[in-house]
């Protein structure tokens, strides 16, 4: 099965931002589960911190009725400054929140700006809700958005 992308057709003429576009439920299909897959450009790379990755993932697990486990985090805190990543595709904080039916995973470019999110789960929850929460948490002024339907 095809992703479903959010960006065709769902452009809106008036803002220039992507409207949420229904999907089913992944117990609709009969699916093992669905995976969302986030692309956020021209975001505030503030909110790029451990301590707002963290808050994000407590608030939209709140939101989406997920279950927290470990969190963990992938930066350059405590790195040498001489070692640390400089290129625009590598600086930045990653992240892996364990939720009990699965991941949420980010990646965040502090130089690009941008911010790649993947919530994937066996748990249905609702795709459009978890991309407007976390559009609006990082300040995306540009975003596209997928689902994935793993069987």
């Amino acid at each position: 099965m095809q992703p479903m992308d959010r960006t065709s057709e769902s452009q809106s003429k008036l803002t220039g931002r992507l409207q949420p576009m229904r999907t089913r439920d992944s117990s609709e299909r009969g699916s093992y589960g669905q995976e969302l897959i986030l692309d956020l450009h021209d975001c505030d790379s503030k909110k790029f911190t451990r301590h707002h990755i963290e808050r994000f993932c407590t608030q939209l697990c709140d939101l989406i009725d997920m279950e927290r486990c470990d969190l963990h985090f992938w930066d350059d805190l405590g790195v040498p400054e001489e070692e640390q990543q400089t290129d625009p595709k590598t600086k930045g904080t990653s992240a892996v929140q364990f939720i009990l039916t699965s991941t949420i995973v980010i990646h965040t470019l502090d130089l690009m700006r941008a911010a790649y999110v993947n919530i994937f789960s066996c748990k249905a929850f609702d795709t459009d809700e978890a991309a407007d929460f976390t559009a609006k948490w990082f300040d995306s002024k540009a975003w596209t958005s997928n689902v994935v339907i793993r069987r």
